[in-house]
């Protein structure tokens, strides 16, 4: 456990060190000059009172992590019970505006998931594209109504199938909720037209996306008893999302929805959200002489809870949700968020789409899924120190009808250190998961894995 240990010094010595850089910079002889206000990256106003406006945005997420491998991993044709590496989770560059009062453009240009793994075919310089590009009208004179489209995230199932990554409070978000990520879809978001606004309380949204075809996804789709996306046909998928909001009202600049505000507004809501796609998958039945369609419907009730506690500063957020997730019979997929691995020796696998070497672990299944999570915002000045600290738990518990009856339980803990809210954070996450493999033919659950992350987000 070496290297666990030496991410967990790396991350005291960045949180110490950040201190004692601040607590230099304000015992130094020389009167600083005065505060300015800070800016919102890089902004233009393009009319006097700053309500027209375009802005450019950059995000960077590093990762350096110790991962216990799962059973029968191999690296580069080694088997690896263990393994350390460093990659870039996310880098992004955005650029938006409210051009006018009615027209909204919204463009996010960037990469995932870029380790030493990382391969698109045999040149790894390939691994950045457009995830949004949208524009957007303002039917109304304030949020009752907006009308958009293009490549979106804007989404039907939950807060978290379209989440704003730069203020997520957990380390990663639980991705299983972009229920079709990179199969039918490119790294979550689709081409669409939508419809979104707020009334009163409400807060709503309803998509049509025009997916992408399995086909063109670069996996191996299959066709056999389980379910999987459907080599043939197209249908286009109507989405929903409702929220009643009992105190402040959410951010509405973009599709994207903020993970924690840092105490910064008084948020509890309640929301329900679906998807549907008519013959979205196909199964083999009569020993693989006919072929069945099946229809992808999911379902989701959420609560969501981020407030101020006291005149200290400290906050809690919290969130729970609930998902009926169908895929259609047995569905079941393996992921793990950029893969330390790439290979596997496993005679016991589960015949299933995705990889089950590495950190990957059933994420996606028709089903039930319970996910939660809280945290806690320390008081400004917490042990003397300018950096804000935020510990959190998270909890997903999933049955898979693949899994033959067994839960699936993710374990995830972890704490930021703030040194400019979620300007400049770094995050260290532990997560315990579970593994699986075939016992004369059944499902049996294998010995469970421990990943160890220090990330450092900058975003401006």
């Amino acid at each position: 456990m070496r290297s666990v240990s030496i991410v967990l010094l790396l991350f005291l010595s960045l949180c110490v060190q950040a201190q004692v850089d601040q607590d230099a910079a304000t015992t130094t002889p020389v009167p600083p000059p005065p505060p300015s206000p800070d800016k919102d990256g890089l902004k233009f106003n393009l009319n006097a009172d700053g309500s027209h406006y375009f802005q450019f945005t950059v995000m960077n997420q590093t990762w350096v992590r110790f991962n216990e491998n799962n059973p029968y991993t191999t690296i580069e044709n080694k088997p690896k019970d263990n393994s350390v590496d460093i990659g870039l989770r996310r880098t992004r560059f955005q650029a938006f505006g409210q051009l006018t009062d009615n027209v909204f453009i919204y463009f996010q240009f960037g990469m995932n998931n870029f380790n030493s793994q990382f391969n698109t075919g045999n040149n790894r310089k390939l691994a950045t594209f457009f995830h949004d590009a949208l524009c957007e009208y303002k039917v109304s004179k304030g949020n009752q109504l907006k009308i958009g489209g293009g490549l979106t995230i804007a989404n039907g199932l939950s807060r978290f199938s379209q989440p704003s990554v730069s203020s997520i409070m957990t380390m990663d978000v639980p991705v299983f909720v972009q229920s079709t990520v990179d199969q039918i879809d490119q790294f979550s978001r689709k081409l669409s037209i939508y419809a979104r606004g707020q009334v009163g309380k409400f807060d709503y949204r309803f998509v049509l996306s025009d997916p992408f075809p399995i086909t063109s996804s670069g996996t191996t789709f299959q066709l056999n008893k389980n379910a999987s996306f459907a080599g043939v046909g197209h249908q286009l998928q109507p989405q929903a999302y409702l929220i009643y909001q009992f105190f402040d009202h959410e951010n509405h600049t973009t599709p994207y929805m903020t993970g924690t505000y840092l105490g910064k507004k008084k948020i509890f809501n309640i929301a329900v959200g679906g998807i549907y796609q008519q013959d979205a998958m196909w199964r083999q039945e009569n020993a693989g002489t006919d072929t069945i369609f099946q229809d992808m419907k999911h379902f989701a009730v959420e609560s969501f809870l981020d407030m101020p506690l006291s005149s200290k500063q400290d906050a809690i957020s919290a969130y729970a949700g609930f998902f009926n997730t169908n895929y259609g019979t047995n569905y079941m997929r393996y992921n793990g968020s950029m893969n330390p691995a790439n290979g596997s020796i496993d005679p016991n696998a589960i015949p299933l789409q995705g990889p089950t070497h590495g950190n990957s672990y059933p994420m996606f299944g028709t089903g039930k899924v319970i996910y939660s999570q809280v945290g806690y915002l320390f008081p400004e000045k917490f042990l003397n120190s300018k950096s804000r600290f935020m510990p959190y738990l998270s909890f997903t518990s999933a049955k898979f009808d693949r899994l033959e009856g067994k839960q699936m339980n993710v374990y995830n803990a972890g704490i930021n250190c703030l040194l400019n809210g979620h300007k400049s954070k770094f995050t260290l996450d532990w997560q315990n998961r579970p593994t699986y493999e075939l016992v004369a033919n059944a499902v049996a659950a294998g010995p469970r894995k421990n990943s160890v992350v220090l990330q450092y987000q900058i975003f401006f």
